[in-house]
């Protein structure tokens, strides 16, 4: 069995994690290293005043006057990769990196795996950290799991699961 921990907006959360003076207002995240600066990521507050990812911070400032623009903090960003691998190493010795805010791990037995990455989430959460995991017999059908888990979803047919999503869902990250 394996079991994918995913970090949604993940480069958000890292720039905001210690800044809770943001929460609730619009914020959209650019990547500064990019020769033309554009929103790689945004909260709801943001979507929801008509921002989109793609936009340039000036089209998202032209739809709402209140949007943040943070940028991209790499050494946030490692931090709370550092932070998901040891919640994940806490489940299980095979845990890999699989990428930004995504840890998949390899069980050797399937008691209460369930309660596990509950518990897991559940600590994650305590440190302002939003997380979702997802548990199948392949470790692709755990990360699809993982994107519609609210927080944590079992799926026991990879196959039946796998049939009923739209194809947008097949081609996340």
């Amino acid at each position: 069995m394996f079991a994918t921990i995913y970090l949604p907006d993940f480069y958000l959360q890292a720039a905001l994690r210690h800044q809770p003076e943001f929460r609730g207002k619009p914020v959209a995240l650019i990547d500064d290293q990019e020769k033309k600066a554009a929103i790689i990521q945004l909260n709801a507050a943001a979507e929801q005043t008509g921002v989109r990812c793609g936009m340039t911070p000036s089209q998202g400032l032209a739809r709402c006057l209140q949007l943040v623009v943070k940028t991209r903090i790499s050494s946030q960003e490692k931090l709370l990769q550092e932070i998901l691998l040891h919640f994940a190493g806490t489940l299980a010795p095979y845990v890999e990196a699989t990428g930004a805010g995504i840890s998949t791990i390899q069980f050797t037995h399937t008691n209460n795996l369930i309660q596990e990455m509950a518990r897991v989430i559940a600590q994650l959460t305590d440190a302002e950290i939003v997380a979702q995991a997802g548990i199948a017999s392949t470790p692709d059908a755990s990360f699809l799991a993982a994107h519609l888990a609210k927080p944590v979803l079992q799926i026991g047919d990879a196959s039946e699961f796998l049939a009923t999503l739209p194809i947008e869902t097949l081609t996340i990250g």
